[in-house]
């Protein structure tokens, strides 16, 4: 009887608390100004699809919960919270989650470098070692046939440009020549607790040979990190308040953070696992290892809190993301203030890589679509996006007038694509 009873009340809750939670949609819109998704030529009808394909994968236990986001013409027409921020809890999903964004952090880094660029501090091409030191007279590891592995001097040293589009021949605790290495001399990866600085993880990473010469190849890396600190040592702040007063409050961005207060720490989405065999599971207490890169979840809420990982770092929710990404649609501007010129977010956004890259198009922090082979999927030639490793993403289109933010909670996904569908889906509601 007492199950039963529980049951009931159940019942007669959840409807309260989904009205609560579309009235809180509403208010969390007002951020943006909102439109009839006719006013700004996409289908409601076919906006739904996209939450029919979220819902799906909720009912088959293959994610928690989402928030999906669609901004066209400056004006929001799709902005929806599905499924559970805590599953086990029975919390619902809030429209102001909080999202570990992960290498999401990377664009944000990438527009603080920007800013310090336009006002004469560096030149793109400048060697990092100008301002890091540490980075002078860089290393190329070398793996002989038989022997063991040793480092020659470098070609030529890592430059700014480098670390912005991942030339840099810095890597990731994944790779299995340098992530045991980057783990022995206790580099950061920004998504593990770390009884240290930025400044500090940098100086270890610096001391490490590189993957290549810098300029050979494209390689994803923590050469954001490295971009972050040398945010700090030009500007002279720490890279958390550099955000705080350059980025985050000319935007609005008033939930974003590299460690949430604990007033706020109640909305932080529980993070999952997914396994065929298991199913949908919470992130474990313990950290994951998987080969030689161990991560965990708990970051932003345990630990010294010491940490401002440039390349991974911060907890965001989809309206703040969202205000990040129409500024950079918006030129560099919001309102009358403008961050960036719209120079150079021309600059950011078109490929940097060339003939170093030739199956794949990346910018300045952003990877940009369409520009080196035909499109795989909906979408436009130069968009350009990003995702993070908790499963999120968002999709910028200056063609379409166009934002695209999906944000879950995430690893290992099993394979699912619902960030992909999402983003078809909403291309797929354009009808004008």
């Amino acid at each position: 009887m007492r199950r039963n009873s529980l049951a009931g009340q159940d019942r007669r809750i959840i409807p309260v608390l989904l009205g609560l939670v579309v009235l809180s949609v509403f208010a969390f819109a007002q951020d943006l100004p909102t439109g009839k998704p006719e006013s700004v030529g996409l289908s409601t009808e076919r906006l739904e699809r996209m939450g029919t394909a979220v819902q799906h994968e909720i009912d088959d236990k293959r994610i928690a919960g989402a928030v999906t986001l669609v901004i066209r013409h400056g004006h929001v027409a799709w902005f929806k919270s599905q499924g559970m921020m805590d599953r086990e809890a029975a919390k619902p999903m809030r429209p102001d989650a909080m999202f570990r964004i992960c290498s999401m952090t990377k664009p944000i880094t990438s527009v603080a470098v920007m800013i310090l660029y336009e006002e004469g501090r560096f030149l793109l091409d400048d060697p990092v070692s100008k301002y890091l030191p540490e980075f002078k007279n860089p290393k190329v590891l070398v793996k002989p046939a038989s022997g063991e592995p040793y480092s020659i001097p470098a070609t030529k040293e890592i430059s700014i440009r480098d670390l912005l589009r991942h030339t840099s021949g810095i890597t990731y605790q994944w790779n299995n020549d340098l992530g045991p290495m980057y783990e022995t001399a206790g580099v950061a990866s920004g998504l593990l607790q770390y009884d240290g600085r930025i400044g500090d993880s940098v100086k270890h990473l610096a001391g490490l040979p590189l993957l290549f010469n810098p300029g050979d190849r494209f390689e994803y890396s923590l050469g954001v990190d490295v971009l972050g600190r040398l945010v700090e040592v030009v500007s002279g702040k720490p890279l958390d308040e550099f955000f705080r007063t350059r980025i985050f409050e000319p935007l609005g961005m008033k939930d974003t953070y590299f460690f949430p207060p604990d007033n706020k720490l109640d909305r932080l989405a529980t993070a999952y696992t997914y396994d065929p065999e298991k199913g949908l599971n919470r992130f474990p207490d313990t950290p994951i290892k998987e080969g030689t890169f161990v991560y965990s979840a708990d970051y932003p809420s345990r630990g010294p809190k010491k940490l401002f990982s440039g390349g991974a770092g911060l907890v965001s929710t989809a309206m703040d993301y969202a205000r990040f990404c129409q500024m950079m649609l918006d030129g560099g501007k919001v309102g009358n203030t403008h961050l960036l010129s719209r120079k150079s977010v021309e600059l950011m956004t078109q490929d940097q890589l060339g003939k170093i890259g030739p199956e794949q198009g990346f910018g300045l922090g952003f990877g940009v679509e369409g520009v080196k082979a035909p499109l795989s999927e909906l979408g436009s030639a130069g968009e350009y996006n990003w995702g993070g490793f908790f499963y999120t993403g968002f999709t910028i289109d200056p063609k379409e007038q166009m934002i695209v933010v999906f944000m879950a909670q995430l690893h290992p996904t099993g394979g699912l694509t619902l960030d992909r569908e999402v983003n078809v889906l909403a291309y797929q509601a354009i009808i004008d």
